[in-house]
């Protein structure tokens, strides 16, 4: 089996120093739609600068580095295991590279580990199989503390909120969770929602989401309706860049429905932070490409 240790170390380096063109562009859009010297501009000017110097240097976007979600679908016959170890080895090197920040803290003792390992669940790495003619895709991102921790769930129906278990009462919990994080999580960031599924799968398919890029358009003709207006009811609460005021406090919007048990019904609200860190690899005969 091919050693791709290296090839996830760049994988690494690039989604933690270089963000995606899409986002880039979605951010130096939304400092044009600020008002002229206002903090909420500042604050998106600010921002820009910092990916400027971070991709010239080769240095993290952001001092927290996040944990490392790699989502990986192999095609048949490949060894989960070696793929692991290679992922872990890579991890390991680009934080003794300073890609990465140490962030793998012993939740019992309180110990940092020093290099990003840790147990079965740090990195976090998602298996799937694929069929074996189908190339090898290694999908990583990158996510912030501040954006994770103001991450929630709501379960339907919430007769505080007068949410119902519909669309409707979706789109009132997602906006409620904006207004609850009021800029926290590092404004302007983007919203993963996942609708049903037990509370496990929701919160993953929330994150899932977010592996898409700003702007494509959700296959389900509703629910690409309602991400374009809770994006837009969001950017009208007027918390805006980092919760200093303005027009910007959501980039996007991508939501995604799951089969539940009918007694259930969970919403989940990933935030992602400005640092919109993602890349995918993919190997295909040997043969290694990057994509953002």
């Amino acid at each position: 089996m091919q050693d791709l240790t290296q090839e996830i170390l760049e994988l690494v380096r690039r989604t933690s120093t270089d963000l995606p063109a899409d986002v880039e562009a979605k951010l130096r859009a939304s400092y044009s739609d600020e008002d002229d010297g206002t903090a909420a501009q500042g604050a998106l000017d600010t921002i820009l600068q910092n990916v400027d110097l971070a991709r010239k240097n080769s240095t993290p976007i952001c001092q927290d580095t996040g944990t490392p979600l790699f989502y990986v679908h192999y095609p048949e016959g490949m060894s989960t295991r070696k793929l692991k170890k290679m992922i872990q080895d890579a991890v390991t090197e680009a934080t003794t590279l300073n890609y990465l920040r140490p962030n793998s803290v012993n939740a019992i003792t309180g110990k940092n580990t020093g290099d990003n390992s840790g147990d079965d669940y740090y990195p976090t790495i998602h298996f799937e199989e694929v069929d074996e003619d189908q190339p090898l895709s290694i999908e990583l991102m990158l996510k912030g503390g501040g954006c994770e921790n103001v991450g929630t769930q709501y379960k339907l129906p919430n007769t505080d909120m007068g949410a119902g278990r519909d669309l409707a009462g979706v789109r009132k919990v997602v906006l409620d969770a904006v207004h609850q994080a009021q800029g926290r999580g590092c404004a302007p960031g983007i919203l993963g929602v996942a609708i049903g599924g037990d509370r496990g799968a929701s919160y993953l398919a929330s994150k899932e989401t977010l592996l898409g890029k700003i702007g494509d358009e959700n296959p389900n003709p509703e629910l690409n309706e309602m991400e374009d207006r809770i994006t837009e009811e969001a950017n009208q609460m007027g918390i805006g860049p980092m919760g200093f005021g303005g027009k910007t406090t959501v980039l996007d919007t991508k939501i995604k429905g799951l089969h539940r048990l009918p007694a259930s019904y969970f919403v989940s609200v990933s935030f992602m932070c400005w640092a919109y860190r993602r890349r995918k690899m993919t190997v295909l005969n040997g043969e290694v490409s990057y994509e953002q």
